[in-house]
C-alpha cells in the first residue's frame, strides 16, 4: 500500500524500496533492530533468546524467541525478501522442537541471552515480573505456541498456508515490513496482515468454536462413565464434582492456587476453572457449568466456573490429578 506525503495542500507518493537496495542486511541490522523494539511485530512480548539452537539436532536456529503475557512462547522468524521464502514452514518446526521447554530451561536460556549482551539483569526475575508471577509455575509454562512472521512482504501461497493453519487452531500471525524512501531518510510501515487486527478477536472466537466442534464429534461415542464418592458422574459432570468436593474440603484455596492444581493448560481452549464473569464473556455459556448451583466459592472469596468440556481426549490429565489427591475414581 503506497504511503504519501501531505504538504501545501499536495498529495505526493513516497518512492517504495527495498532492504537489499538500501544495504539493511537480515540479521545484523533488520533482527537487532527488532529485538530491542519487539513490540512493533509482537506486542506485550519478551525476548528470551536470539538465534536460538537448544536442541541437539541439525544447525538451525530461531531468529528471535519471546515469551508473552499469556506465559506461551513466542516463535519469530525474520526475513527481508518480499516473499517470505517458506518461513511457515521453518517456524513451524521450530515451534515443535521447542514446545517442550521448560520454565526452568526459559530461564537458562534467558540468563545466557543476557550475559552475552552484557546485560546485568537475573533471568529468573525478569521472566517472573514479565508475567506478574510471584513464584516459578512449571505447570503452568508454557501455556502454548505462538508463531510470529515477519518479512519485507509474502507470497499469496505463504498467506494461504497460514490463514489454513490458523483455522486449524495454531496462532501464526503475519507482519509486513515495507521501507520507503524520502529523501534521505528510510521510512518502514509496519503492518499486521495476518489475521488483521480489527478481525483478529472475532477470528480467535471462531478458531475456538471449531476446536470444540471438532472435540465434540471426536469424542461423541465414548459413553464412559465413572464412578466417585458413591455416585456415577458422565466425563463432563465428573470434572465438576472433583473441582466441587475439593473446594468443599479445602475451603481455604484461593484461586490462584486451584489454577495451580488445576491448570489451565490441561484444556488450553477453556482451562479447568475461570473466574465466573470471564466465563460468561469468553464464549457461549455452554463452554462451563453456570447454573447458581454450579458455581464455587474460592478461598479469596471469587466465584469461579468450571469448563464443562471434557472428552476422551482431555479427560485423562484430570483423572490423574484426581489420583494424586487420594481420590478414588472407577470406570462403569
Amino acid at each position: 500500500m503506497p504511503i504519501y506525503t501531505f504538504r501545501d495542500k499536495q498529495i505526493s507518493e513516497i518512492n517504495r524500496t527495498q532492504f537489499g537496495i538500501e544495504g539493511i542486511r537480515e540479521r545484523t541490522d533488520l533482527q537487532a533492530a527488532l529485538r530491542d523494539n519487539i513490540n512493533v511485530i509482537s506486542p506485550n512480548t519478551l525476548v528470551i533468546a536470539e538465534e536460538f539452537s537448544g536442541w541437539t539436532e541439525g544447525a538451525r536456529r530461531i531468529d528471535l524467541l519471546g515469551i508473552d503475557k499469556q506465559a506461551n512462547l513466542v516463535v519469530i522468524e525474520l526475513k527481508r525478501d518480499e516473499t517470505g521464502a517458506h518461513m511457515e514452514l521453518q517456524a513451524l518446526r521450530y515451534a515443535a522442537m521447542v514446545s517442550t521447554m521448560t520454565l526452568k530451561k526459559a530461564f537458562e536460556v534467558h540468563q545466557q541471552y543476557l550475559n552475552q549482551r552484557g546485560i546485568e539483569k537475573n533471568a529468573e526475575e525478569e521472566i517472573l515480573n514479565f508475567l506478574n508471577w510471584s513464584d516459578p509455575l512449571e505447570d503452568q509454562f508454557p501455556t502454548d505456541i505462538r508463531i510470529v512472521l515477519a518479512s519485507g512482504d509474502f507470497s499469496k501461497e505463504l498467506t494461504t498456508t497460514v490463514m489454513w493453519l490458523n483455522e486449524r487452531g495454531l496462532d501464526i500471525r503475519c507482519v509486513r515490513l515495507q521501507p520507503y524512501k524520502l529523501g534521505e531518510e528510510l521510512l518502514l510501515n509496519i503492518e499486521q496482515i495476518i489475521p488483521l487486527p480489527e478481525a483478529e478477536e472475532y477470528q480467535v472466537k471462531v478458531r475456538e468454536q471449531a476446536e470444540a466442534k471438532r472435540a465434540a464429534a471426536k469424542y461423541s461415542k465414548d459413553k464412559t462413565q465413572y464412578r466417585f464418592l458413591g455416585k456415577t458422574y458422565n466425563k463432563r459432570q465428573l470434572v465438576l464434582a472433583i473441582v466441587t468436593h475439593y473446594l468443599q474440603t479445602h475451603p481455604d484455596t484461593t484461586f490462584e492456587k486451584l489454577r495451580q492444581i488445576f491448570p489451565d493448560g490441561i484444556h488450553k481452549t477453556y482451562g479447568v476453572v475461570a473466574l465466573h464473569e470471564n466465563a460468561k464473556e469468553k464464549t457461549k455459556p455452554d463452554r462451563y457449568f453456570l447454573n447458581d448451583e454450579q458455581l464455587l466459592k474460592t478461598g479469596d472469596g471469587l466465584i469461579v466456573a468450571v469448563c464443562n468440556q471434557w472428552g476422551i481426549g482431555n479427560i485423562g490429565p484430570i483423572l490423574k490429578i484426581a489420583e494424586d489427591l487420594g481420590y478414588q475414581i472407577d470406570e462403569v
